[in-house]
């Protein structure tokens, strides 16, 4: 949100307490959810509670210096982001403030309290080429120009959803500035490039529908047992050191949205970094463009104000959900929604408020359900489809899945993608446990596969099932007495689990051709191993020993499956050679 101007600010107040981020100020006319400046430096805060003539305001900022006396400025206007051309490729921090214009600004990697800029450049110009006339009739949401963005991305200029509509009066083109009137209507309402929505409420849209489509990860283990749906909801939990920001940058990089949205919420410094640096890097695998340039990334790492983490979420969904006005299908990887938890339990405590579960303020259930259906697949207001997918990783403390955040996660969420210590241990990633995660759009989603990759997609992908559900009974009688005690079939079977594992389920993310798989080759390495599966079964009912069955030459090659490019030719090569050389048993 850019910086109230003076005659935007209304009605000092005074500093009477502070308390960490939490201050509380008295004689402030000001509302709840209000945007106000705290302190002589004018740090940004939020008002989250007013009792009598005592306003209490979170502050985005640090506040050490701060004291009682000080003046507070209200603005009179809720937490907004600025909404336009400029936002991709863009990276801020978690009230949308972009960090490289601050860098320039304070000539340092380090900012000084109360700096601040707007959340997109005021004074660029873009090319405005207009899709209406003089004349024609427009709406809230109704597109009424399109601005090249970056490469990838054509910026649609829309009616702001509150404004009235009506007929339009006059039309301009040509390089503009984002306040400058690009359409003017009968009405008086003037349309330009740049919106301001505030980030706690969400975005109108005519209906919510059912999603039919999936968000194709190319990850194989997600798209092959576990899909989520373009506008769905997933939770991936895990504890420390078992994968779960690898595999939101996967999604990031891989998944087939029009625009991913990247929240770094109080993780790591040096991972945020990480993402910083590669992302720019990285070439669209759509597009053969750079990947930022549909990419937008907040950024709050765990040193970062604790308070702009709460809002941090908030921001990153209302202009997920900007672009999603658009037509775009849009995915939001929210890392990690505990802090921001951790986040909304420091804020309660400070404000005295009767602690829940495990300190957590009690309406962390109800905090994290307004997020998540804020996703969703949507018909909006002027008529396009469009879609928010969140997906947001849980950092359950030591890997206990039953804490509170993880489980309010889960009633709200359907699909789960549960990280597993012990699979990181054992370096087979992604660490995703397939017999604790689930997926509750398979259902709806099986038609697509079905229509797009294999008509019996749904009962081979079974098939892998109850052939891991088997292997996950069989191991505890293996612990037990040993593998070479079970029957010759059970022993087959815990080998074709081996190969499910090991050249389906593993992926390896740093392999050029192995880090992205799409539907068909994961649909086809399956199919071999089901082939490898029935002819071995066949050679075993015929009376050869499980040991020559296990032997033959071309089984290990299924693990190089997933690193071939030419993958379609090899498949058709190893089953027909699966199949000679089994049949040759007997």
């Amino acid at each position: 949100m850019s910086k109230a101007t003076d005659s935007d600010v209304r009605a000092d107040g005074r500093i009477e307490s502070v308390s960490g981020p939490v201050v509380t100020a008295t004689d402030l006319d000001a509302k709840m959810n209000d945007v106000v400046y705290v302190g002589n430096e004018g740090l940004m805060g939020e008002v989250i509670e007013i009792e009598g003539n005592i306003t209490t305001i979170q502050v985005y900022e640090e506040t050490s210096n701060v004291s009682p006396g000080e003046p507070v400025e209200g603005t009179g206007a809720p937490l907004s982001v600025d909404l336009g051309p400029g936002m991709l490729d863009a990276i801020y921090d978690g009230v949308q403030r972009p960090l490289d214009v601050l860098e320039t600004q304070m000539n340092s990697a380090f900012l000084d309290r109360g700096v601040d800029a707007p959340g997109i450049d005021l004074e660029k110009t873009w090319e405005f080429e207009p899709e209406v006339s003089a004349g024609d009739e427009v709406a809230p949401g109704d597109v009424v120009g399109v601005v090249e963005e970056t490469e990838s991305i054509d910026h649609k200029v829309m009616v702001p959803p509150d404004f009235e509509g009506g007929a339009v009066e006059k039309v301009h083109s040509g390089n503009m500035a984002v306040d400058e009137t690009v359409v003017e209507l009968e009405t008086g309402e003037e349309v330009t490039m740049h919106q301001e929505w505030p980030v706690r409420e969400p975005r109108p849209a005519t209906e919510k529908k059912t999603p039919r489509t999936p968000l194709v990860s190319g990850q194989r283990i997600l798209d092959g047992l576990f899909p989520i749906a373009k506008g769905g909801t997933a939770a991936i939990p895990g504890p420390f050191g078992s994968g779960k920001t690898v595999t939101q940058h996967q999604l990031a990089k891989w998944a087939d949205a029009d625009i991913v949205i990247y929240v770094g919420c109080g993780e790591r410094g040096n991972e945020m970094t990480e993402v910083i640096e590669d992302f720019p890097e990285l070439e669209d695998p759509k597009t053969g463009k750079p990947l930022m340039s549909r990419t937008c990334l907040i950024a709050n790492t765990s040193n970062m104000p604790v308070a702009a983490r709460e809002s941090c979420v908030y921001t990153g969904i209302t202009i997920a959900e900007y672009f999603r006005d658009m037509g775009y299908d849009v995915a939001l990887m929210a890392d990690s929604t505990s802090r921001w938890a951790e986040a909304m339990r420091e804020i309660s405590s400070r404000l005295e408020e009767m602690p829940g579960e495990e300190g957590y303020p009690a309406y962390l259930a109800a905090r994290l359900s307004e997020f998540y259906e804020r996703a969703g697949y949507f018909e909006n207001v002027n008529g396009s489809e469009g879609s928010v997918s969140v997906i947001g990783a849980v950092s359950p403390p030591g890997g206990d899945f039953s804490e509170p955040v993880t489980q309010n996660t889960l009633r709200i969420v359907k699909t789960f993608w549960a990280l597993d210590a012990d699979l990181a241990e054992r370096r087979h990633f992604p660490a995703i446990n397939w017999n604790e995660s689930y997926s509750l759009y398979r259902d709806q989603l099986d038609p697509w596969f079905e229509d797009n990759v294999a008509d019996d997609w749904p009962e081979t992908r079974q098939w892998a099932i109850d052939v891991l559900d088997e292997e996950d009974e069989l191991q505890e009688i293996v612990q037990l007495v040993g593998k070479d005690a079970l029957p010759e079939d059970q022993q087959l079977t815990l080998e074709v689990a081996r190969y499910l594992r090991e050249a389906w389920l593993q992926q390896n993310a740093l392999h050029d051709v192995d880090t992205y798989c799409e539907p068909a080759k994961t649909y086809r390495i399956l199919k071999s191993i089901k082939t490898f599966h029935d002819e071995a079964f066949d050679a075993l009912d015929a009376g050869v020993p499980v040991d020559e069955i296990q032997s033959i030459d071309a089984a290990p090659r299924l693990n190089r499956i997933g690193v071939q490019e030419d993958w379609e030719e090899f498949c058709d090569d190893l089953e027909d050679t699966i199949e000679t050389q089994l049949g040759g048993l007997y």
